[in-house]
């Protein structure tokens, strides 16, 4: 069965993905509010393919912020990366420069507010990517990283990167640090049916010392370990 409902949600949720990405993309030169419903149109069908094809029931433990605040979630897989703009009003996610060039998406995204990384692109880079980022704080919007880089297998913990130190000191912005169990269900081939749980830890406030904060912050990340 597991097998099914995975061909069923690839079937479904690419099929009507492509026809929302071209809608977004062809919204752009008119209006940013029409643009950013064709996204909450995907993200939700996409919770919804998750939720009533794969059977996979989402669990929220915790309150979420309010305001403008930098989340960082634990990456184990894309449903966090797709999924964020349903669990976060309007988020702005740091997301690698790489995924722009995908044809229609990429436009789109930059339009949506999402933040190229460019890791090897020294201090300019990393100005240009603080500007964005406080343009959208300016904006009243949240902020989102997904600090390891790369998604992570469920169970291991490895350090953050260092783009969330620098965040952290240069945006002054309270931290609010979310784990996610999604590895074990959510794989990149076969979906499994389950639970998946966002735990939201407590918030970070800004101004702590690097360590302490990077520490604070891996822990509750990895508190579904």
């Amino acid at each position: 069965m597991n097998f099914l409902r995975s061909i069923v949600f690839y079937f479904a949720f690419y099929a009507v993905s492509a026809v929302l990405v071209i809608g977004a993309f062809c919204s752009l030169p008119f209006s940013h509010k029409s643009m950013h419903a064709f996204v909450r149109g995907w993200t939700n069908w996409h919770r919804w393919c998750v939720t009533h094809i794969l059977r996979i029931t989402v669990r929220i433990e915790g309150e979420l912020a309010q305001g403008p605040v930098l989340y960082v979630i634990k990456h184990e897989s894309f449903f966090e990366a797709i999924d964020a703009p349903t669990l976060l009003p309007l988020p702005a996610v740091f997301a690698k420069r790489e995924l722009f060039d995908i044809p229609f998406w990429g436009k789109a995204a930059l339009k949506y507010g999402l933040i190229p990384v460019a890791r090897d692109g020294g201090a300019s880079a990393l100005r240009s990517m603080l500007a964005e980022a406080k343009g959208k704080v300016d904006d009243g919007r949240p902020l989102v990283i997904l600090p390891e880089g790369t998604r992570v297998p469920h169970g291991e913990n490895p350090p953050m990167r260092a783009g969330f130190a620098g965040m952290y000191k240069l945006l002054k912005l309270p931290v609010v640090p979310i784990a996610v169990n999604s590895g074990p269900l959510y794989q990149r081939r076969i979906k499994r049916k389950g639970v998946i749980t966002y735990k939201i830890g407590e918030m970070v406030p800004p101004g702590l010392p690097r360590a302490e904060a990077e520490a604070r912050v891996h822990a509750a990340i990895n508190a579904l370990n």
